[in-house]
């Protein structure tokens, strides 16, 4: 029962409030790694109205069912609008084709009654690159359907995706809470990171794979992290890559994912479309649908170019997928310390370690083979780079590295002149040097 418990209470812990100590350069990479072990997010306290929302609880009431089905039809409401045109995917999703000023952000009242804004200059240095065209990276869109001009294409959320999580209020986000002993830490890290300059942005290609995640409540992902704030309540942060997440999306598909708050994700933010927030411009991705295709363990590799830069004119930050593909943008006015530039980028992978049955988790990181394996093994992100203060992109300068259990999950940079700055990274989980 307390495994159960445990298992059930995971949520997605925070390496940022660990990472304010690399900002002190006289602490060694021993007391770092000591450091980074104590860090979690430990079970949330649910709220009386939705703690039987799970539908593990087999206790429920008729009048907390009713209440429970009242608060999933309130949120469709919400984060569902209605669409113009529906298209059903071979994964089981369904697509729906909403018009643009219509989507979830411009509920926002700083947003209602607006349009989505124009694109804006890219940075300088950035090249378009040439290659498979948006249809070709998801699912639903494999067979040719399109959403018209004019609207997005946004994941229909089912009432099983809610029942998954804790409660109404907790779909789709992550929450904060922290308990410092390392029997509670079950998140694991390998990343590259840049601090102690102002930063407008950053870019990297990732390679994408379908990890085995052993445990619905784990997840494994790589993505891009903007980050600033002081690391406490007010941390801002700005996130884009890939993940595999049973309770989110019900299966085991790699999915392209956001999320930003401003607040160390205590009320604000959220998954993908699931709030008033990102404002998405493009009719051809689905932020929240599976990638297609993934990279395979000595066979062909695909990777995804992420580009994230704040608008020197307007001061959003925008978002570009794939080859020269413009997303969306997170409006300026949802951040504090983002309004004006990022104190660090992280870019690499983490894991929900949840430990089934006292041992360690055998969730994949990446590929799920380890750094020195190299191409066609391992997981990598490549040609990383960040926007300085005049919109340039530039490589990451002093790009460091550190996988905070290296036994189960590592990381190792390089670089060269067709990658640039670069990193392997990524491991098993469970092995016998990772009990």
């Amino acid at each position: 029962m307390r495994t159960r418990a445990r298992r059930r209470g995971r949520r997605r812990g925070s390496f940022f409030l660990d990472m304010i100590f690399l900002f002190r350069p006289c602490f060694s990479n021993i007391l770092l790694l000591s450091i980074l072990l104590l860090s979690s997010y430990p079970s949330s306290v649910l709220s009386s109205e939705t703690k039987n929302l799970s539908p593990r609880n087999q206790t429920l009431r008729p009048l907390e069912e009713l209440n429970k089905l009242k608060a999933i039809n309130q949120h469709f409401r919400k984060i569902n609008k209605p669409s113009v045109k529906t298209i059903h995917s071979p994964d089981g999703d369904i697509i729906d084709c909403v018009v643009s000023h219509h989507q979830p952000a411009f509920d926002h009242p700083r947003l209602r009654g607006q349009r989505p804004l124009d694109p804006p200059e890219r940075p300088r240095g950035h090249k378009k690159r040439r290659g498979l065209r948006p249809k070709s990276f998801q699912l639903w869109s494999m067979e040719g359907e399109t959403c018209p001009e004019g609207t997005v294409p946004i994941r229909r959320t089912k009432e099983e995706d809610i029942l998954r999580a804790n409660s109404v209020s907790s779909f789709g986000k992550k929450l904060r809470h922290f308990k410092r002993d390392t029997s509670s830490n079950g998140h694991e890290h390998a990343v590259g990171y840049v601090s102690g300059e102002k930063y407008y942005g950053a870019k990297a290609s990732i390679n994408v794979w379908a990890p085995k995640v052993q445990s619905q409540y784990e997840f494994s992902l790589s993505q891009i992290w903007i980050i600033s704030g002081s690391f406490g309540n007010d941390l801002n942060t700005i996130e884009a890559g890939w993940q595999v997440s049973p309770e989110l999306y019900g299966d085991n598909y790699p999915r392209f994912f956001t999320y930003w708050t401003n607040d160390a994700y205590q009320a604000t933010g959220c998954y993908n479309l699931l709030c008033s927030g990102f404002v998405q411009t493009n009719n051809q991705i689905a932020i929240g649908a599976a990638i297609s295709p993934s990279s395979s363990y000595k066979g062909g590799q695909f990777d995804v170019t992420l580009l994230i830069w704040k608008d020197p004119k307007h001061g959003n930050w925008w978002l570009e997928f794939g080859s020269g593909v413009l997303v969306g943008y997170w409006p300026s006015f949802l951040f504090t310390h983002l309004r004006e530039h990022a104190s660090m980028v992280q870019y690499g992978g983490e894991v929900v370690n949840s430990s089934p049955f006292g041992a360690h988790t055998s969730t994949q990181m990446g590929s799920g083979h380890f750094a020195e394996q190299g191409f066609t093994k391992s997981s990598y992100f490549r040609n990383i780079q960040v926007v300085d203060w005049d919109n340039n992109l530039v490589p990451s300068p002093n790009l460091k590295v550190l996988a905070d259990h290296p036994n189960c999950y590592d990381i190792q940079g390089g670089s060269n002149r067709a990658w640039g700055n670069y990193f392997y990274y990524g491991g098993p989980g469970k092995n016998p040097k990772c009990p």
